[in-house]
């Protein structure tokens, strides 16, 4: 990756590479590359040297893309850290991870304080000695470990996955055979709002730009992305699920606030959306449904892609039909984010498309899915025993997930081996299927939890999304919000199966936030935690009926 970021570095000079929404940082290619030997001399001043680690924690910024290329360029590995860890998370992947040095922002020193050297962004900026830089980056091999991504840890300590140059060298030029991330090579535009601890984020808005010369536009708020969008107007955006929910809920709110005529044509026009081979389809979309993605920022978008969790048929349908054409994917972090995806001409809602160039794919006895392909990752860090578990000896790696694979090669993910629900009469169900046909009922909703393994029925503990409102206690009681969940639900249940059907269900007065008991630092759910702190709470949903 060094030699691929060199390359666009002298190919795309004046090209912008990093920017804030507001402009008032722009940093081009050319002072992208200074800036990397810059910080790279500075670190190696420090003793940073070939195959020591270097944790870094800060907001999506630049300076995050600088500090993390220059330390690649060392031969050292960079890893960041989710900025909602305790400092006792930290301890645990510095323990792991052996790094002796951690770069920061100022906010998160007092965390970092283990670290035997923290730096801050600002300490980056001095002057720094010379040294060989060129001779040093090009003694880089592709099998040495470019980052390392920790897992979410939903079911034990987070593991360390090592993802190699040649990893993700593979896995960019394998994706950039397929059209629609091609695309983002003229005149590329991408942002960067998750975490850069999520591979995900790294690979579309740090890893893709570097074999592009794309535009990375860094978003340290991700509540703005929706108002981001339009401004930038990028040519591929990775959407997580709340996300692209987000985005449906807007475009029927400002349908609602239409008055007169507007707001029948509008209605009859997202209507018809819902039926793209009706007769009244085409006249919908030149009167209404072609503005919809120019009004979101989504109109040059070559590749709008759905990831990191499920998300509602109902949902993708919706959005397709309104002129984006959501590519729902999967993969993992230790596939280098390499797995399969929907292509934006062949799209097939409820299944996660095909595999990408390079993948193989098939299912094991008990169904679940396993993948082979060059990005795989090199291991687990310092766990000989579960890299084993995870790949076996002809190379392919367990996912976890339970699959199909039809007869024209598309996967669908039933669910985590692991999570799914089977009730008292042996009924096997998806949790998270249930759950998303709830959250895409309604906007006010941020987490649903099914619950039924071993149980009757189902039920659901149901949490609102913090921008409902500051007080979550009054929120669950506010009698107009305990009406919309309740339709939520309702709405939910009609696309159920009976055995399915949610049959009680709590709103909780908290809020559940990224990084805390209930949901890891990437939303997922932390069941096993979840079902023991509201034990009470499930058990009162199985009495009251």
């Amino acid at each position: 990756m060094c030699e691929v970021f060199q390359q666009t570095v002298a190919a795309h000079p004046d090209v912008v590479a990093l920017r804030t929404p507001d402009d008032s940082a722009r940093i081009t290619w050319r002072e992208y590359g200074e800036r990397v030997r810059q910080i790279a001399a500075k670190l190696y001043a420090l003793g940073v040297r070939k195959g020591d680690t270097v944790a870094l924690m800060m907001t999506n910024r630049p300076e995050f893309h600088l500090v993390d290329t220059a330390v690649f360029h060392l031969g050292a590995i960079p890893f960041s850290i989710y900025n909602t860890s305790s400092a006792e998370q930290i301890d645990y992947l510095f323990g792991n991870a052996e790094n002796r040095v951690v770069v920061c922002e100022k906010q998160f020193e007092p965390l970092a304080c283990s670290a035997e050297t923290v730096l801050t962004i600002e300490d980056l900026a001095d002057d720094s000695p010379d040294f060989d830089f060129d001779a040093t980056w090009r003694a880089v091999d592709p099998d040495d470990v470019l980052t390392l991504i920790y897992t979410s840890g939903t079911t034990g300590p987070p593991k360390g996955v090592e993802i190699t140059h040649r990893n993700i060298r593979f896995s960019m030029a394998a994706a950039l055979e397929m059209p629609q991330f091609a695309a983002a090579a003229t005149d590329g535009r991408v942002l960067s709002y998750l975490p850069d601890a999520h591979l995900a984020n790294r690979y579309f808005a740090h890893y893709l730009p570097m074999c592009t010369g794309a535009t990375t536009t860094c978003v340290s708020d991700p509540k703005t992305v929706a108002s981001v969008l339009p401004k930038v107007r990028p040519t591929v955006f990775l959407g997580v699920p709340m996300i692209w929910y987000k985005i449906k809920a807007g475009i029927e709110q400002a349908v609602a606030a239409q008055t007169g005529f507007r707001r029948v044509i509008a209605e009859w026009a997202l209507r018809a959306a819902h039926h793209p081979s009706g007769p009244q389809y085409a006249l919908a979309q030149r009167l209404v449904l072609n503005k919809l993605p120019a009004k979101v920022g989504l109109d040059a978008c070559a590749a709008p892609i759905s990831g990191a969790a499920p998300i509602s048929v109902d949902a993708l349908k919706f959005l397709t039909a309104a002129g984006i054409p959501v590519c729902e994917g999967w993969a993992m972090s230790e596939s280098s984010v390499h797995g399969t995806v929907n292509r934006p001409d062949a799209l097939k809602p409820g299944t996660v498309g095909k595999p990408m160039p390079g993948v193989e794919v098939r299912l094991a006895d008990d169904g679940e899915l396993l993948l082979r392909s060059p990005a795989v990752m090199k291991g687990y860090r310092n766990d000989p025993v579960k890299t084993a578990e995870a790949i076996d000896a002809e190379g392919w790696l367990h996912t976890g997930d339970i699959g199909t694979i039809s007869d024209d090669g598309y996967v669908s993910i039933v669910d985590r081996k692991k999570e799914l629900i089977i009730n008292a009469a042996g009924k096997n169900m998806s949790p998270a299927n249930i759950e998303n046909a709830v959250k895409v009922a309604s906007p006010l909703i941020g987490s649903v939890v099914a619950i039924g393994d071993r149980r009757p029925y189902v039920v659901a503990l149901i949490t609102l999304d913090p921008e409902t409102g500051t007080d979550p206690h009054a929120l669950a009681q506010d009698p107009e919000i305990v009406e919309a969940v309740t339709k939520a639900v309702r709405e939910a249940n009609a696309t159920l199966s009976r055995v399915e059907q949610i049959k009680a269900f709590r709103i909780l007065p908290t809020f559940w936030l990224p990084g805390g008991n209930e949901l890891t630092p990437t939303m997922k759910l932390k069941r096993k935690p979840i079902a023991e702190l509201y034990a009470a709470e499930i058990d009162a949903l199985y009495s009251e009926r």
